[in-house]
């Protein structure tokens, strides 16, 4: 008399636990995957949910707080708060256009308004023809990078040169 059972239903159990096995190890692989380091970078620091609106026709070449003309054909944008060439991203959350834009000037002054936009940024985000539109800005310490680097190279003194 024969113990257990035959070979050929042990070799049948022993595949569909083998197959079992790899898919819950795939699944937990899945599940647990572990980010890879530049994500990390991309944390957003700064998020506002509120009412935009853009610079008129009006404002194009008048000095900004931050010391420059501004330019309404630019992707540049007023904060409150936030620092003078910080990039934020905008989302018109009415269609879900996004835009990066760096911070240049103070603003908006009109209550209930949290950012406004030069009129290019505006077109892009698909809110001129309003002139208002509901948004979202972030800023991501990956958008700083470049600008921190770009500082950098603006600030180096130059070296003279050798005859």
């Amino acid at each position: 008399m024969r113990h257990g059972l035959g070979l050929g239903l042990r070799l049948a159990l022993l595949a569909n636990f083998a197959l079992f096995a790899l898919q819950a190890n795939t699944a937990a692989a899945r599940s647990h995957r572990v980010r890879p380091v530049h994500a990390l970078h991309h944390q957003v620091f700064f998020s506002q949910t509120g009412r935009a609106s853009y610079y008129g026709r009006k404002h194009d070449g008048k000095l900004t707080a931050e010391g420059g003309r501004f330019d309404r054909r630019e992707f540049t944008a007023a904060h409150r708060t936030l620092p003078f060439g910080t990039v934020v991203r905008v989302t018109n959350l009415a269609n879900g256009r996004m835009i990066k834009a760096r911070i240049a000037d103070r603003g908006p002054h009109v209550r209930g308004r949290i950012i406004d936009l030069s009129a290019a940024a505006a077109r892009e985000l698909g809110m001129q023809r309003r002139g208002l539109a509901r948004v979202r800005v972030k800023a991501l310490r990956s958008d700083q990078e470049s600008r921190i680097g770009s500082m950098v190279a603006a600030h180096e003194p130059e070296k003279p040169a050798v005859p």
